[in-house]
């Protein structure tokens, strides 16, 4: 299977340990993350009408130098997926999804007829995040998940595409795992507020999409240096 993230920095954490779990799980899974930190929606959509080669290039996790257009990307391999997000920020105001999701999604199409098209539902912020687009949701997690959700049920509804849900998988865990419940001094899934936590975070959201992209079992033996009983743990959470 081959996977095209038209994405920013939380594709790349999603991206991170995805090949990785898919060989210890026994599938050939290779990734591309086109990368503009807090890249939106409108961004993508001003660099799908010039053309620019402005986006970095990410294989399997791992950065290579140079950069690529858009379209040149689409044509680079016959990807059998591709995702499309908002930037973090935006991700729950519908408004800042129009008219870029739908003209994405339609130029994604012309080029790849066949590929299978994703929505990548991010994840609400920590709860003392200090990020300036925290104010927008009052500074509050519980507010900034339930609009996430609401737009991207929104997102799949009209475009008729399924949803990567790393968000409601990352807001499970915070509200099941008392090693993730933050507020009464557990872990928090975030490394900086916003990004996911290098671990489990990124464990997590690879996780997601792997079974959401392939519906297999979920290997962990590639990550001994974590608590394997808290991934198979958060396995269990994903894989219900």
């Amino acid at each position: 299977m081959k996977v095209l993230s038209i994405g920013n920095s939380f594709s790349e954490d999603a991206h991170a340990y995805l090949h990785k779990i898919a060989l210890a799980s026994g599938e050939e899974l290779d990734t591309l993350n086109l990368m503009i930190g807090g890249c939106s929606l409108e961004r993508h959509y001003n660099n799908m009408l010039s053309g620019e080669a402005a986006y970095g290039i990410e294989i399997n996790g791992g950065a290579i130098d140079g950069h690529i257009s858009l379209s040149d990307a689409l044509k680079r391999e016959r990807w059998d997926v591709v995702t499309l997000q908002q930037v973090s920020g935006s991700s729950g105001r519908p408004q800042s999804y129009f008219p870029y999701l739908g003209e994405l999604y339609d130029f994604v199409r012309k080029n790849l007829p066949d590929a299978k098209i994703y929505f990548h539902q991010t994840w609400a912020y920590e709860t003392d995040s200090a990020h300036a687009a925290f104010d927008a949701y009052s500074k509050s997690q519980d507010e900034m998940y339930r609009r996430i959700c609401d737009t991207a049920e929104m997102v799949s509804r009209l475009l008729g595409i399924e949803l990567i849900p790393v968000g409601p998988t990352i807001q499970t865990l915070r509200d099941t795992l008392p090693e993730f419940d933050y507020k009464n001094g557990g872990r928090s899934l975030c490394r900086d507020g916003f990004h996911l936590s290098l671990d489990y975070g990124r464990f997590t959201a690879a996780a997601v999409w792997f079974h959401t992209l392939t519906g297999k079992r979920i290997n962990t033996d590639a990550f001994d240096t974590l608590d394997r009983d808290l991934l198979e743990r958060i396995v269990s959470i994903i894989e219900k």
